[in-house]
């Protein structure tokens, strides 16, 4: 999770989705990943900068009101735009301003921000540290002329099947100093721009206070109550985040699958693990959340250092992280309680007896009651859980997102050794045959060749050297490149998801024939069964060919439809 949770990877998970789906993606600024893109980033900027509507993003949707993404040198709108704010031209200085953050960096380390490639710290230190740059949100919602960001809990219950869950309340830090549009001036004025606690506990305006509604840090609750006093539409909000915290976690399972499958053991029944991850989010004017990162060890401290005298610090408790965080970790063990289960079992056979004991005990007096009085439950005197279940319980709104998912899921069939996370050359010929992607225009070596210079260009960017062979990302690439070729005339995510379905519909075949020849093996071992003279009896497993034949032909009236 850690690594899924990079900066860079995260960046590249979430790119892969606004490939397929870019309106719905559109919670994430745009970025670059350095070394390798800076190219690409200085001419995409060049472009960028003298294109009449190339304003930025935030200025973009929050003028209008329309969500927007930057795709491809145009804007994409998820509704018609009666206007967007246009670049003066009387003012050639303009220029959109970016923010820079290393790849391992944490607590604010390293971050900064730019309004020129050609900063030197940008070109001097991009080689020794990868990082990412990314539009820098100018135009974000203000508390008392303060800018902030909320910290949300997310409980990764499991990752197969998939359950997530959001705490109800978080928390909001803000920055110590009074929010101004980035200009050449104030770029480096962390306290005005950055909202990372870690940074701005050590400036002198940084408030501590035992109130939740005051100060530098307080609870999401109170930003939202605030907010609906003033009429804002905090239902809305909420729905939104809520979708921005499953499409990123749908963004990361793929690859956190292939990693799953390598290293818990097969077999093993029920969820394994979990993760508490700390989602970043950043309120646009307009009330639209931006997802700035995710944290898989966010901290749990309930307290901070006071300094009593020079040098001479003291732990003193915070109740704002306290209310937060206790109700985390606390619900977090309930739900992944192992022993929940076996106890939810006990009661069901206690209740059994119930009526039986009652009956007893009306013969009983008082006192013999009182004795014989039930074992109450664990989870009697605890509040009620602060964790809301989004995923499964919205998964209509959100499972047609889920293609890559299955690419994965193609990617792990075909990985052979178990404990790999990479796909060797045999491997990816073996997919293209059991698919049948191969045909005259597409021969083995082409395939070969497709195979080496995908793998090749994704090991020369530093993934995961300890294997040699095709990565998860590589395998993407890869599989929609040949969706591409095959279904020209769609959009990619159609294109993908065909691709998807006709994959599938052949492995399905391939899974059916070899179960038939495996069970023709067995019959001619076996005895010969006498006949029934009463009639022709088919026992349960006779039926299933037949069955899975029949699921088999619908699967592919279904892709055959969908494809004309």
């Amino acid at each position: 999770m850690t690594e899924m949770v990079r900066k860079i990877t995260l960046s590249r998970a979430v790119r892969t989705m606004q490939d397929l789906f870019p309106l719905e993606y559109n919670f994430y600024p745009r970025s670059w990943i350095l070394p390798e893109e800076f190219p690409l980033f200085v001419a995409e900027l060049d472009h960028y900068i003298h294109t009449p509507l190339a304003k930025q993003l935030p200025i973009a949707v929050s003028t209008t009101g329309a969500d927007g993404i930057w795709r491809d040198g145009r804007w994409v709108f998820s509704q018609p735009v009666p206007q967007v704010r246009m670049m003066k031209d009387s003012d050639p200085s303009w220029k959109p301003t970016f923010i820079v953050k290393p790849d391992g960096g944490c607590q604010g380390d390293g971050i900064y921000l730019i309004k020129d490639p050609s900063d030197i710290r940008l070109t001097g230190s991009i080689q020794s540290r990868p990082a990412v740059v990314q539009e820098y949100i100018c135009k974000p919602l203000l508390v008392d002329k303060l800018k902030f960001d909320i910290r949300l809990y997310v409980l990764l219950k499991s990752l197969e099947p998939l359950e997530i869950y959001i705490a109800k309340d978080g928390l909001s830090r803000f920055c110590t100093e009074p929010y101004q549009e980035p200009t050449l001036k104030n770029l480096h004025q962390v306290f005005m721009h950055l909202t990372n606690y870690s940074l701005n506990i050590h400036s002198g305006n940084f408030i501590h206070s035992d109130n939740v509604n005051t100060g530098s840090k307080r609870t999401f609750s109170s930003i939202l109550c605030r907010l609906s006093s003033r009429g804002a539409d905090v239902k809305k909000l909420w729905s939104d985040i809520i979708s921005l915290v499953i499409k990123t976690i749908i963004a990361l399972t793929p690859e956190l699958k292939v990693y799953y499958q390598s290293d818990i053991p097969a077999g093993k029944p029920g969820p394994t693990c979990f993760q508490i991850l700390g989602f970043d989010i950043l309120l646009m004017k307009n009330l639209k959340p931006m997802l700035l990162e995710v944290n898989a060890n966010p901290s749990m401290r309930i307290e901070h250092e006071q300094e009593l005298s020079p040098g001479v610090f003291e732990n003193v408790p915070s109740p704002v992280d306290e209310e937060v965080k206790v109700a985390v970790i606390r619900d977090t063990l309930r739900l992944v309680d192992p022993q929940k289960k076996k106890r939810k079992d006990v009661q069901c056979q206690t209740l059994e007896h119930v009526s039986e004991a009652n009956e007893e005990l009306l013969d009983a007096g008082p006192a013999d009651r009182r004795e014989y009085g039930t074992t109450k439950s664990p989870e009697a005197g605890l509040p009620s859980l602060c964790l809301k279940q989004v995923f499964p319980k919205y998964a209509k709104q959100f499972n047609y997102l889920r293609l890559v998912d299955r690419v994965a899921a193609l990617f792990i069939r075909f990985l052979g050794v178990k404990g790999t996370t990479k796909l060797g050359p045999t491997g990816f010929r073996t997919f293209v045959r059991n698919c049948k992607l191969s045909n005259s225009n597409f021969s083995m070596a082409s395939v070969d060749i497709l195979y080496i210079d995908i793998t090749r260009r994704w090991n020369s960017m530093g993934i995961d050297h300890k294997e040699s062979g095709m990565c998860l990302q590589a395998f993407v690439e890869a599989f929609f490149c040949l969706a591409q070729k095959k279904y020209k005339s769609l959009p990619l995510h159609e294109q993908v998801k065909s691709l998807i379905d006709f994959c599938e519909y052949h492995l399905a075949a391939l899974d059916e024939k070899r179960l038939v020849c495996g069970r023709g093996i067995v019959e001619r071992r076996s005895a010969v069964v006498p006949c029934q003279t009463d009639g022709l009896h088919l026992t349960p497993a006779a039926h299933t060919p037949l069955l899975n034949r029949t699921a088999t032909a619908t699967k592919f009236a279904d892709y055959r439809n969908h494809r004309y």
